[in-house]
């Protein structure tokens, strides 16, 4: 029996190396999935993500002002922590994560193009799940709970993202999918649910504590303020004391502002500075087959 085989009936986690040919192996059988299995399986990546986000922004609903800004976020990174966790146990493609598939292609693996098509359709699918699901909850009315306090702390986030610089979102998008990518990447090393589930809350929690941006998160959040602001009863403003004028920087063209650098910023973060790092480090002096 050689050393692979005894890791693989091994209870303890994957030590680094293993975990960096174990992300290879992944990124290639990610790339080679047939389109419709990807796009399905991102739409699902897409739903999950914004599903930590609903979560996330029911935890923070009339928290300003009553608990501390810092331990607030801290309780909403928690709870986001549910979107990866549903994604990397339960099943699904996410666009940040597969970043990590430059490894795959770095040591002769798969073809870059390959890694293009699996991002694109992936990327797609999470473009429909989390904005299908922004559009669930809008219909379903959640927002208005809590005395339109869920619908304040929505637009808020939406409205602050819609706004940010480009280089801005940009670099903070650089440092969100760094985190990600190392949340998939300690995931990947566990042997239980339990193990993986650990794996995620502090990168991922970190991340939505510090601010950061995920290209995913924000076709959920971006949308969700917008179909507030446009079609939202008169009602809603008149609980939260506001107008929908009040937020002239929320628009579709602040949507798409906002998730161009967050997506290139993402790339950089997950495939530059995780996967090819890692690559570099235990990957590089392999022979490509």
């Amino acid at each position: 029996m050689n050393g692979m085989d005894d890791l693989s009936h091994s209870v303890d986690a994957l030590l680094p190396p293993e975990i960096a040919r174990k992300a290879e192996l992944v990124g290639a059988q990610k790339a080679r999935l047939d389109a419709l299995s990807l796009l399905v399986l991102g739409v699902l990546g897409g739903a999950f993500i914004a599903l930590g986000a609903m979560f996330a922004t029911t935890v923070l609903a009339g928290a300003d002002g009553v608990v501390p800004f810092g331990i607030s976020r801290l309780l909403a990174g928690f709870v986001f922590c549910l979107g990866l966790i549903l994604v990397v146990v339960g099943g699904a493609e996410l666009f940040t994560g597969n970043t990590l598939m430059v490894m795959a292609v770095a040591a002769g693996k798969i073809r870059l193009r390959e890694m293009l098509r699996a991002w694109l359709i992936v990327y797609v699918g999470n473009f429909i799940g989390a904005i299908g699901t922004a559009g669930l909850v809008f219909l379903s009315g959640q927002y208005l709970f809590g005395k339109g306090s869920i619908a304040v702390i929505a637009l808020g986030f939406a409205v602050n993202k819609a706004s940010l610089p480009f280089s801005q979102a940009f670099f903070l998008a650089i440092l969100c999918n760094v985190l990600v990518c190392l949340a998939v990447w300690l995931a990947y090393g566990g042997r239980t649910t339990a193990d993986k589930i650990l794996a995620i809350l502090f990168p991922v929690s970190a991340f939505v504590v510090a601010g950061f941006e995920h290209s995913v998160a924000n076709m959920y959040v971006i949308p969700l303020g917008l179909f507030i602001k446009t079609w939202a009863p008169a009602e809603l403003w008149t609980q939260i004391g506001s107008t929908a004028a009040a937020y002239p920087a929320l628009t579709w063209q602040g949507f798409l502002a906002n998730l161009v650098p967050v997506t290139i910023g993402n790339i950089i973060g997950g495939g530059g500075l995780v996967g090819t790092v890692y690559w570099f480090v235990y990957l590089r002096q392999r022979p490509a087959n």
